[in-house]
C-alpha cells in the first residue's frame, strides 16, 4: 500500500509539473499572439492611410501614374499577407510573407516621398502634409509594436525550448514563433516622410 501512494504521489506530482509548463507555454503563445495584434492595429491603420495619401497625390502627380499603382499594388499584397500572418503569427511562412510584403510597401512609399520633391504644390498641400505626419507617427508605432512583439517571441520561444519544457511543448504542439525582422539592410533605413 505505502508503495501505490509513493508510485500515485510521484505521478500526481508529474501530472501537476506537466500542466504547469503547459500552462506557461498557452500563456506565452496567447502573449505572442496580442503582441501581433498590437502591431496589426498600427499596420491598418497605414494601410487606410495610404489610399488617401495617394488620391490627394494623384492631383498633382499626374505624370508619375506607375509609382501611384505600384504604392497602391504594394499596399494591397500587404494587406493580404498581413491577415495571413494575423490568423497565425507562429507561422514562419505567413510571417516572412508579411515582412516581405511590408519591405515592399516600404520601399514604394519611399519613391512616392522622392517624387514630391519635384512638386513644389504638393509639397504645400496642407492635407499631404497632414497624411505625412499621421504616417511618420504611424511609423514610429509600428516600431515600438514589433519591438514589443520580438521580445515576447523570444521569451515565448526561450521557454519552449528549455529543458524540461521542450518535451512538453513538443508533444503538444507548441510551434516556435517568428521574429518579425527586417531583411534588407537599405529596409532598415526609416522612411523619410518629410514634405
Amino acid at each position: 500500500m505505502t508503495t501505490f501512494i509513493i508510485f500515485a504521489g510521484i505521478i500526481f506530482f508529474i501530472a501537476v509539473f506537466v500542466a504547469g509548463i503547459y500552462n506557461r507555454l498557452v500563456s506565452l503563445r496567447n502573449r505572442v499572439k496580442n503582441a501581433f495584434a498590437q502591431i496589426d492595429v498600427q499596420l491598418k491603420r497605414r494601410y487606410d492611410l495610404i489610399p488617401n495619401l495617394v488620391e490627394t497625390a494623384k492631383g498633382y502627380i499626374k505624370h508619375e501614374r506607375e509609382t501611384l499603382e505600384a504604392v497602391i499594388q504594394a499596399r494591397a499584397q500587404a494587406v493580404s499577407s498581413n491577415q495571413l500572418a494575423a490568423a497565425n503569427p507562429a507561422d514562419a511562412g505567413a510571417m516572412h510573407s508579411l515582412m516581405k510584403s511590408e519591405n515592399a510597401l516600404s520601399q514604394t512609399l519611399g519613391r512616392l516621398f522622392a517624387l514630391s520633391e519635384n512638386y513644389p504644390d504638393l509639397k504645400a498641400n496642407a492635407t499631404i502634409n497632414q497624411l505625412m505626419e499621421e504616417l511618420s507617427s504611424t511609423e514610429n508605432k509600428i516600431s515600438f509594436a514589433r519591438q514589443a512583439y520580438n521580445d515576447m517571441v523570444m521569451t515565448y520561444n526561450n521557454t519552449r525550448e528549455v529543458f524540461p519544457n521542450v518535451f512538453v511543448a513538443n508533444n503538444f504542439g507548441f510551434q516556435p514563433a517568428a521574429l518579425f525582422e527586417i531583411e534588407n539592410k537599405m529596409e532598415k533605413e526609416p522612411v523619410k516622410v518629410t514634405f
